[in-house]
């Protein structure tokens, strides 16, 4: 069932959840164990996260360097089938640019096809840890636009091979990312919009949200999403502090703002077990302001910590 399908025949507010697949090494019992204590509260959907490749370089024992290509966590696809057998429940895999060629990429989005899976969430991807800024993989997409009007031909039954005849058409509900506080690599919130509005103009179903924690930005930038003609769902995405470290590392790697009474509270914490009190009190009180408002669904990133989020789901349903 497509992620629009469920908020057009939503009757109340909806919940899912955004998971990571386990660590190479780790069996899928790891990711069971988290999503157990979720699944009560009926989640509509799953997201699951993709990674792209990372490399390094080991020294030979003649003193050359050879290249190492490991994914760590891998098997998006099949876990969204397990998830998607063991609870009955959608699963949204994202797909993303970086690591992989666009024929890489659409043997992906048949193989999701081939496994009944109807949604995909189209992300350009973060930049490989050794590069300072993204680079597209030899043959790959280097923009998200690019990557969604991969998903749209398919679903149009345009495959690369344009000799193909009579072929079959996917069906995938295309998700696209929002940055209430703006991509870290736009000039400006205009512009950013201006690149959003592309994406939903190109064939994007819906839009979820980057993590924040101030709802007056998601609020604002709802309104200027509606102003310049975008009329997509706009999903929120939420996700729990729990560690003192998160002070300095969200706003670096996100490129968001932490209210003033949070960090204040976040800092008067003598330890990390007082700051999950904290951070799931907040996420309880931005969720709650949030249904009032009347948001169809709440997107939770439950990335580690699942029970936070369930304690503050169980208040909230």
């Amino acid at each position: 069932m497509k992620v629009t399908d469920h908020l057009n025949q939503a009757s109340k507010m909806l919940i899912s959840f955004e998971i990571l697949p386990p660590l190479k090494g780790k069996g899928i019992q790891s990711l069971y164990s988290h999503l157990d204590p979720l699944m009560e509260y009926k989640p509509s959907f799953i997201n699951v996260t993709y990674h792209r490749s990372e490399h390094s370089f080991k020294k030979r024992m003649d003193g050359s360097f050879e290249k190492v290509v490991v994914r760590k966590r891998p098997g998006t696809e099949s876990i969204c089938a397990s998830i998607m057998n063991k609870y009955n429940v959608d699963t949204v895999p994202h797909l993303i640019c970086g690591g992989f060629s666009v024929n890489e990429t659409e043997d992906a989005l048949i193989n999701l096809n081939y496994l009944g899976i109807d949604n995909v969430l189209v992300l350009r991807g973060d930049a490989a840890k050794n590069e300072s800024t993204f680079e597209p993989e030899p043959g790959g997409h280097k923009f998200a636009i690019d990557l969604l009007k991969q998903v749209t031909n398919l679903n149009q039954g345009v495959y690369l091979e344009q000799d193909l005849k009579n072929t079959s058409r996917t069906k995938f509900c295309i998700g696209v990312a929002g940055y209430p506080e703006k991509h870290f690599e736009a000039p400006n919130m205009e512009s950013d919009l201006k690149f959003l509005k592309a994406k939903v103009d190109a064939g994007a179903d819906y839009i979820v949200t980057q993590m924040f924690f101030d709802n007056a930005k998601y609020y604002a930038f709802v309104d200027a999403c509606r102003e310049i003609g975008i009329t997509v769902p706009i999903i929120p995405g939420l996700k729990p502090i729990y560690t003192k470290k998160q002070l300095t590392i969200l706003p670096k790697t996100f490129n968001i703002d932490l209210p003033t009474p949070l960090t204040e509270a976040i800092t008067a914490c003598k330890n990390d077990e007082d700051v999950e009190k904290v951070g799931e009190e907040w996420l309880l009180h931005q969720s709650r302001d949030l249904k009032k408002s009347g948001v169809p669904i709440l997107h939770f990133y439950t990335l580690g910590r699942p029970l936070i989020v369930a304690n503050v789901v169980k208040e909230l349903v």
